[in-house]
């Protein structure tokens, strides 16, 4: 009996990631290679259809959503999940500088660039001293777009990592730029656009900008592309820029009656807040179908809300922003003491010493000290009444944050 069980505990367990996500690696192979017999073309082993069933479910109609803030079009949205950008990067030196590279003392690491590209240029530099300032070392960034193909052409950014006081007039000699797999996606190679500048005297240095950043335009070849066939998707996810239900709701009841209309089938189920996923109707190219629908307009939403910066003052209000009646006292009190002690000499021929008498004066001011009632039905009226008041930014981040904790701000407070 307890063998029994045994066999059938294990049964259930080795069948548990089969009825948890739909397919195990070993099923979704032998599907895959099934179809591929068969002359047909299993689209995503990692996605089985029963998962995809339960996840996937169109509405039969649109949904009642009141209207939205503002019209939108989808691409400005939303993006393709699929079309993503590859991070690359790269070690490199920039040539040609006035002076102003690296010192080999300091970077060392910038001699020994120098001597491996020498050597790899057939210039043997081993047993001499480089006294070079001209080169800096570098390192290269660069964003590889999606679906770019080899032979084209794209930008990179250079910034220093030595001691180097400018990069300006500089060269980037020959870079390979990799991406996180180790391998090799591209090389840049040209002039170093800086805008900052320094300028430096006997006594004085003046800098504007960073002069030690730069950008190479169209400065790098791709010289291996990204594997990503987007012609043979079936299936479409739009991310969200912003999440939000509401905004991804319209989206696919958007999507869906325009598909209803152009191919009599409705495609679009939103999966989250996040998320909308379309299936690709028949007899269409998936960036024509794509291209059709991303420019249609739709209304978008956003959550009421209320950044503040206070490093630097910043505050942005969202539109939908609402204040509860509260009343408001704000007012700044200065209390300034001052000490101005006074020497007081003896008589002449006396015994006295000379002594000091404290002398002290305070002062104690508190202006534009008033109380006002703010009722913000609108972000107008709310700016109105914090203007009435009179006070300055960093008072007024005070006063929403005053706000915020008296449970009056009907909206949710974002502090950078």
């Amino acid at each position: 009996m307890k063998r029994t069980l045994s066999i059938v505990l294990a049964a259930l367990l080795s069948a548990q990631p089969v009825l948890a996500d739909g397919l195990n690696a070993k099923a979704k192979r032998e599907l895959a290679a099934k179809a591929a017999r068969e002359g047909g073309q299993f689209d995503d082993p990692s996605y089985d259809g029963d998962t995809a069933s339960r996840m996937f479910q169109v509405s039969p109609g649109p949904s009642s959503l009141p209207p939205g803030q503002v019209a939108s079009r989808i691409k400005d949205v939303a993006r393709l999940q699929s079309a993503r950008d590859n991070q690359l990067v790269g070690y490199g030196l920039v040539i040609g500088l006035q002076g102003t590279g690296d010192s080999l003392r300091n970077s060392p690491f910038t001699e020994q660039s120098i001597r491996a590209m020498l050597e790899n240029l057939g210039i043997a530099s081993q047993g001499t001293n480089a006294r070079a300032k001209n080169v800096a070392a570098v390192i290269v960034t660069a964003n590889m777009p999606p679906f770019v193909q080899s032979g084209a052409r794209i930008d990179v950014n250079v910034s220093s990592m030595g001691d180097a006081t400018s990069l300006q007039g500089g060269t980037l000699i020959m870079t390979p730029l990799k991406a996180a797999d180790g391998e090799i996606y591209a090389v840049g190679q040209g002039s170093v656009v800086v805008s900052g500048f320094t300028a430096q005297g006997q006594a004085q240095q003046v800098t504007q900008g960073v002069p030690t950043a730069g950008r190479v335009p169209n400065g790098a070849i791709v010289e291996r592309a990204v594997q990503a066939e987007f012609g043979d998707q079936s299936m479409l996810t739009l991310q969200l820029y912003n999440a939000d239900f509401s905004t991804a709701v319209r989206i696919a009841d958007a999507v869906n009656d325009y598909t209803r209309q152009r191919f009599g089938v409705r495609v679009a189920a939103e999966r989250d807040s996040r998320t909308v996923s379309i299936k690709k109707p028949k007899g269409i190219a998936a960036a024509r179908f794509y291209a059709e629908i991303e420019n249609l307009v739709i209304e978008t939403d956003t959550p009421a809300r209320v950044v503040i910066d206070e490093r630097t003052g910043t505050i942005v209000i969202g539109n939908k922003v609402k204040i509860s009646r509260v009343a408001i006292s704000h007012g700044t009190l200065t209390v300034r003491i001052t000490e101005a002690p006074t020497i007081v000499q003896p008589e002449p021929f006396s015994r006295g010493v000379t002594a000091v008498e404290p002398n002290t004066a305070i002062d104690i001011s508190q202006p534009n000290a008033r109380v006002a009632v703010l009722d913000g039905p609108d972000l107008q009226t709310l700016v109105s009444g914090l203007n009435r008041l009179g006070v300055k930014p960093d008072g007024i981040i005070a006063i929403l944050q005053g706000i915020k904790s008296a449970g009056a701000l009907q909206a949710d407070l974002v502090l950078q």
